[in-house]
């Protein structure tokens, strides 16, 4: 039997449209509490074996019919983990089934993340991880997209020719140009918003035209 799929489309994310992402539940007091505020999407994470508050069909529903866009990111392992080509195929199949699970279509964009990578970690286990996490998560449909936080191991040259990733998130801080620029870019925020704690996303059109691809209510 299949999976229930989310009552939604995908779109491209207009032009500096703000969002947040979490790593705690959004309920529907909460959502429509930030859309009054005047953000349109979030990011919520997947099961990938993580310790967190992970997302589900019943809390993507909600969220979708509160109006806002939504895209699924997965979590990071472990602080000071080390990536493998093994592992990135790992995570993200497991991404993907999760992913199908909660419900969402092809050719959302699925957030890969670099965060908590250790500083020993080689560049070229670096592109393994990611280009098998790519292939992983586009054999389902899904369009994969980047996470680029400082100390991600890969400098700009690095992200922009060597890996198979079209979609890039930029993190706050010192992080590398890629080619095409970035399509979403986070900045933190220290206090709690509507009793959660929260980053702030901003979305844009990359210089090659490339827009975050979100699934919204049909």
């Amino acid at each position: 039997m299949s999976n229930p799929k989310l009552n939604g489309i995908v779109q491209s994310a207009p032009n500096k449209s703000l969002g947040f992402d979490a790593s705690t539940p959004i309920s529907s007091h909460i959502a429509q509490a930030f859309y009054n505020q005047g953000y349109r999407f979030c990011i919520r994470y997947i099961f990938i074996g993580s310790k967190y508050s992970d997302l589900s069909y019943e809390e993507a529903s909600g969220i979708l019919e509160g109006g806002f866009a939504l895209m699924p990111a997965q979590h990071v392992p472990e602080p000071e983990w080390l990536p493998t080509a093994d592992l990135g195929k790992n995570h993200g199949e497991n991404t993907a089934v999760s992913t199908d699970k909660v419900g969402f279509p092809p050719k959302v964009n699925v957030w890969c993340s670099l965060e908590e990578i250790s500083s020993s970690a080689k560049a070229p286990d670096v592109i393994d991880y990611c280009n098998a996490w790519y292939d992983a998560v586009a054999a389902w449909g899904y369009i994969p997209g980047l996470y680029v936080p400082e100390n991600s191991i890969l400098n700009g040259e690095q992200l922009s020719n060597d890996l198979k990733f079209q979609h890039f998130w930029q993190s706050e801080g010192n992080v590398p140009n890629v080619y095409r620029g970035y399509q979403m870019v986070r900045s933190y925020v220290i206090e709690p918003v509507n009793g959660i704690g929260i980053d702030k996303l901003i979305t844009y059109i990359d210089d090659e035209g490339g827009q975050p691809q979100w699934l919204i209510k049909r």
